[in-house]
């Protein structure tokens, strides 16, 4: 047996939106009814570099999740790091990730891929599926505060399950604003705007590093994908609209240490009472949808393993199918 090397381009290639958002809700439910392995997100912090590095392994079995999709489980693990200097210091990435993905039923790598391509779409399907399940119904006004790389990826992938027209993206950087301005013209009506007029729109993505809440007024039914804060410390969102809104975490226990709850959770702002449900448990049934009844709700969202798996499944089933990737050697043949 060989194993598959996918470099970003491949993984680019073999990760259509539409089919890692399938993906994604699918690990969401398994997870929900306790079909994953998913030890706790692993962290090793470099202050004298501005960065950490984070490994993330999971299992996922979804073979009961859909009965109309192919049945599949897999095991993956992420070694992925957050530099913020990186763009500026090094012409890299900030968040830079290798994958490997492997068989569950005997552990051999079927593959080894980029897990930075990777880790944008995954991120980006998890806010489409809850928005889909959080967002007003005809959700058409789309807002971003941070113009980086994944705000891309959350504008492609929110319009796969609402009818975006209107976007208003905020961002300190005017020239990280304009270019993605320029780069969406001609497929959404998209300006530049204020932080609060982004936030005035029927659903918002906020996508920045921040670490003092920079979101102080939304819409009165927004609904708000918190995609920055993956760190303890970071916080996005004031604590008066987290207070009166409806929050779904992706994980209980990475959302208290480090999503965009963390801060007001440490502080006894927040506690369990707060807290709506996990995203899976809104997806299989066991925690309420979108209901007329509410007003603002936030997805805290903090990127799981599971949903690496999920996304790697997607590349890996693809890519194979079309022959595309480098095989090679990896585990030598009789070796044990």
């Amino acid at each position: 047996m060989q194993t598959l090397l996918l470099d970003a381009d491949t993984v680019d290639e073999h990760t259509p939106l539409a089919a890692v958002i399938d993906a994604v809700e699918s690990a969401f439910a398994a997870y929900a009814r306790d079909h994953v392995i998913m030890p706790a997100k692993s962290y090793v912090d470099l202050p004298e570099y501005n960065g950490d590095f984070r490994a993330m392994p999971a299992y996922v079995d979804a073979r009961q999740e859909d009965e109309t999709a192919t049945a599949w489980d897999a095991a993956a693990v992420k070694w992925v790091n957050v530099h913020p200097d990186n763009p500026e210091q090094f012409d890299l990435p900030t968040v830079l990730g290798t994958l490997i993905y492997s068989d569950p039923k005997n552990a051999f790598p079927l593959a080894i891929m980029d897990g930075t391509v990777l880790t944008e779409k995954r991120t980006g399907a998890a806010a489409a599926v809850a928005t889909n399940h959080l967002a007003i119904e005809d959700a058409s006004s789309l807002g971003l505060v941070g113009a980086g790389v994944q705000s891309y990826t959350q504008l492609e992938a929110i319009a796969q399950v609402r009818p975006i027209e209107t976007v208003v993206v905020a961002d300190r950087n005017a020239e990280a604003q304009q270019a993605f301005v320029d780069h969406f013209a001609d497929r959404f009506d998209v300006r530049g705007g204020t932080i609060s007029e982004a936030a005035q729109c029927d659903v918002l993505s906020t996508v920045t590093p921040v670490e003092e809440p920079i979101v102080h007024d939304v819409g009165p039914h927004t609904h708000i994908n918190t995609i920055g804060a993956d760190a303890a410390g970071k916080h996005e969102i004031s604590d008066e609209i987290l207070q009166n809104a409806t929050i779904v975490i992706d994980d209980y226990a990475q959302c208290t240490h480090s999503g965009e709850i963390n801060v007001p959770w440490a502080a006894g702002v927040l506690g369990d009472d707060d807290i709506h449900g996990e995203l899976g448990d809104v997806i299989v049934g066991t925690a309420a949808g979108r209901t007329d009844e509410m007003g603002v709700t936030v997805f805290d969202s903090t990127g799981l393993a599971i949903q690496d798996v999920a996304a790697a499944h997607v590349v890996y089933e693809r890519a194979s199918t079309a022959g595309d990737g480098t095989a090679f050697d990896l585990v030598g043949a009789g070796r044990e």
